[in-house]
């Protein structure tokens, strides 16, 4: 059975702190890894009053040294947002610390406003550099044999696996042309996934990295005891997102028992749409979404985040996930053995 990953975003919840989250972070770190989950990655987001995730390299050494085998890394590094050179020293320390654990996942796009990113100093109307500054990346992890005048200490001749992360094919393209691993953030932009991966799939170029093609498909999973619980706590999520569109960002909301009390109907058509990557529900009932995702996507892994309000919620909803994923993967192996 494919594996199962974690996406999480230090989630500030109403009523509590970033402290308190970041703490939460690294708990559901040590879950997820009992639970057998392959990742952990943390994303990169500024300016958002509900994501504590910002440092996103520093949060990888505090949920990395609270853990012992999983792997650790980001998803993504917004690299506009800074110099290769600086990526490199900073993953080069981590894996110097934490090594054969670490994932380098890099996004184009600023993970904020233009104002924030003109705030983090990086220009934010140049041209579009992000191939390049890849390329630029990649080139300080390998061994010093030019002699080069610049070096990433630590990071020359350091195994990281780089990962391209995107939402259009823009990103598909990239990572088939430079023979790098795919993610693909159909959790909250769906739009372009089955094209993204065919794109990928098909233009893929072997590299030293990347011998095939490997695509990683994330989902929203929020798993209950029952399906009523479920979307319950799935309104979290929805709200979160609403108010993005609104352009007033907050902490995540406790989840409600009706999203139309709170929002007009303009504003909630169309979030069906934004969500469909999503599984929530029952453990059956997630089973047979997650099956039709892999089915569709032919994903070699999943990456999941579960967006839930409450804490010991989340844990709940990984602990029925990799239930979940083992059973798929006994009907896998029972339609092996049967053919």
């Amino acid at each position: 059975m494919i594996p199962f990953s974690i996406l999480d975003l230090s989630p500030i919840v109403e009523g509590s702190t970033a402290p308190q989250a970041l703490r939460n972070t690294l708990n559901l770190a040590q879950h997820a890894e009992a639970l057998g989950y392959n990742r952990f990655w943390l994303a990169e987001h500024h300016n958002m009053p509900g994501i504590a995730s910002a440092a996103t390299s520093v949060v990888i050494g505090h949920v990395a040294g609270g853990t012992k085998t999983i792997r650790v890394g980001s998803g993504g590094i917004m690299l506009p947002n800074h110099s290769p050179l600086v990526i490199a020293e900073q993953f080069g320390t981590l894996e110097s610390l934490y090594p054969g654990r670490i994932d380098l996942g890099l996004g184009r796009a600023p993970g904020s406003d233009q104002a924030t990113a003109r705030a983090l100093r990086r220009d934010a109307t140049g041209p579009d550099t992000f191939p390049q500054d890849v390329i630029e990346l990649q080139r300080y992890f390998q061994p010093d044999e030019s002699n080069q005048f610049v070096q990433a200490v630590p990071g020359n001749g350091l195994d990281i696996p780089i990962w391209i992360l995107g939402s259009s094919l823009f990103g598909a393209q990239l990572a088939a042309i430079l023979g790098l691993p795919y993610a693909f953030a159909s959790h909250f932009a769906p739009a372009e996934l089955i094209r993204a991966l065919h794109v990928y799939r098909t233009h893929f170029k072997p590299s030293a990295h990347l011998k095939e093609p490997y695509a990683m498909v994330a989902a929203n999973v929020i798993a209950a005891d029952t399906d009523q619980e479920a979307e319950h706590l799935f309104t979290s999520v929805q709200q979160q997102f609403l108010y993005i569109r609104r352009g007033k960002a907050r902490k995540m909301q406790p989840p409600v028992d009706d999203l139309e009390a709170l929002f007009p109907d303009y504003e909630l058509a169309g979030i069906d749409s934004v969500f469909r990557c999503s599984a929530v529900g029952s453990p059956k009932t997630i089973q047979r979404q997650l099956a039709s995702i892999i089915d569709q996507t032919q994903a070699n892994e999943l990456i999941l985040t579960a967006p839930i309000y409450d804490h010991e919620a989340r844990k709940h909803s990984l602990t029925l996930t990799a239930q979940v994923r083992d059973a798929l993967a006994t009907q896998q192996s029972e339609r092996l053995e049967l053919s």
